[in-house]
């Protein structure tokens, strides 16, 4: 049995999500069957829908507790590969406070209440008791991990574990996109009155975030031009009219991951993206 096995076992058995993470420190992509989310996704995703893949697929979703499924034999390669273990801290009630470089925990030093810290390559990891949306660089070298995400499993840490601060809550919270009427005019078809918006139309929407899942999943080379043009094309449809939700973006997110792309990377081609449109 490897030591990320190992550990990934003892987690689990104390009631943490675990799945194992690949060479890169992101998710397994998804198997055939499961490529572009044709499966509906896993039970636990926000999205219809009851896969029953036994691979590790679906990134974070596939995080589990269970001990039967953590040393299948079906997830058995994937731990042969695994270059550490990941978990989904949403799923033990926890979140985590990603801190890159030495600028980020000096700010976290001053502004945020001590809890348990973890070292990392470049920095460190805060984590606090409970959970809030996930959102990556809510600040220079900040992103924040909880629901719908994954953080590598770097041991225990020291200190005692403080409740979830409202100054950590705050840094998720989305300022709204400027509005310009004139472009939200031009996307109006006739008829519409009272300026809603049609892109809140679910199915429409819906069938939107699903192709540019498939786009991206379907990737076979140049993955860093595609999730960029991607989140371009989503942005430039949805981008101004209020509709796109973390838990839309955090499905292209995991999409990205799942082809090889890190948390950063997403974080750059978002904002690039929305640079690029004037957001």
């Amino acid at each position: 049995m490897s030591d990320h096995l190992k550990t990934a076992l003892s987690l689990a058995a104390a009631g943490v999500p675990v799945l194992p993470l690949r060479r890169g420190k992101v998710p397994f992509g998804n198997c055939p069957t499961c490529s572009g989310n044709a499966c509906g996704g896993r039970p636990n995703m926000k999205t219809p829908g009851s896969c029953r893949c036994a691979a590790v697929c679906h990134a974070w979703a596939a995080a589990t507790t269970d001990p039967a499924v953590v040393a299948s034999p079906a997830w058995a390669a994937a731990w042969r590969r695994a270059v550490c273990v990941g978990y989904n801290p949403g799923g033990a009630g926890l979140t985590v406070v990603d801190l890159d470089d030495d600028d980020a925990i000096a700010w976290a030093r001053s502004a945020l209440p001590a809890t348990r810290t973890v070292p990392t390559t470049r920095g460190e990891h805060w984590i606090y008791r409970g959970t809030m949306p996930s959102r990556n660089a809510v600040r220079p070298g900040v992103d924040i991990k909880s629901t719908m995400s994954y953080a590598r499993y770097l041991g225990p840490g020291t200190g005692t574990m403080a409740d979830l601060p409202d100054a950590v809550r705050a840094l998720a919270v989305k300022e709204p996109s400027p509005v310009r009427p004139t472009a939200h005019a031009a996307v109006a078809p006739a008829g519409v009155r009272g300026g809603e918006c049609p892109h809140r139309t679910p199915a429409y929407l819906a069938r939107g975030i699903a192709m540019a899942e498939q786009r991206i999943t379907g990737a076979s080379s140049a993955v860093h031009a595609t999730v960029y043009q991607t989140f371009l094309a989503v942005l430039s449809r949805h981008g101004r009219c209020g509709c796109l939700t973390d838990a839309h973006v955090s499905r292209l997110f995991t999409a990205a991951q799942a082809k090889g792309e890190t948390a950063r990377h997403c974080a750059d081609a978002w904002t690039n993206a929305r640079t690029t449109l004037g957001l």
